[in-house]
């Protein structure tokens, strides 16, 4: 099957998953489809309710330790570039004050690091191998 055909849902499955959990992360470490917001509240006459279309997720949320969120990935399906869920995926991450962001289309990454260094790159592409480990990214969080 070509990949253009999957949906996000299948890229996730077959490419960015396995590539996260290639790297070294475990289990517990990833969560899907992380809620960020309970939604917005609509108030009409004396009632009010929770409008379950806003609610933002993160497609992942990585988590060093069960309480230290370290990065964000944003998936979309492979009809869309490497990076056009970075812009989204910044967006969770300063809801959460997380330092790593990613995007991917299942072809490879685009890792976002705002701890980068006056002679290091902001942004730049990673091939699906070249995920970082859990360790990987708290040495450059320290």
């Amino acid at each position: 099957m070509d990949k253009k055909e999957l949906t996000e849902q299948e890229i996730r499955t077959r490419y960015i998953t396995p590539a996260v959990k290639n790297a070294g992360w475990q289990e517990h470490q990833i969560r899907e489809e992380y809620q960020l917001t309970a939604g917005r509240v609509i108030a009409r006459h004396n009632t009010c309710i929770r409008d379950t279309n806003t609610i933002k997720r993160a497609d992942y949320v990585l988590f060093y330790n069960f309480h230290t969120p370290i990065a964000v990935i944003e998936a979309k399906d492979n009809k869309h570039k490497i990076s056009d869920g970075m812009q989204q995926a910044l967006g969770y991450a300063d809801m959460l004050n997380i330092p790593f962001i990613f995007s991917s289309n299942g072809d490879g990454f685009i890792f976002h690091n705002k701890y980068s260094g006056e002679n290091e790159k902001i942004e730049k592409e990673i091939s699906l191998l070249d995920f970082p480990s859990p360790d990987k990214l708290m040495d450059i969080y320290k």
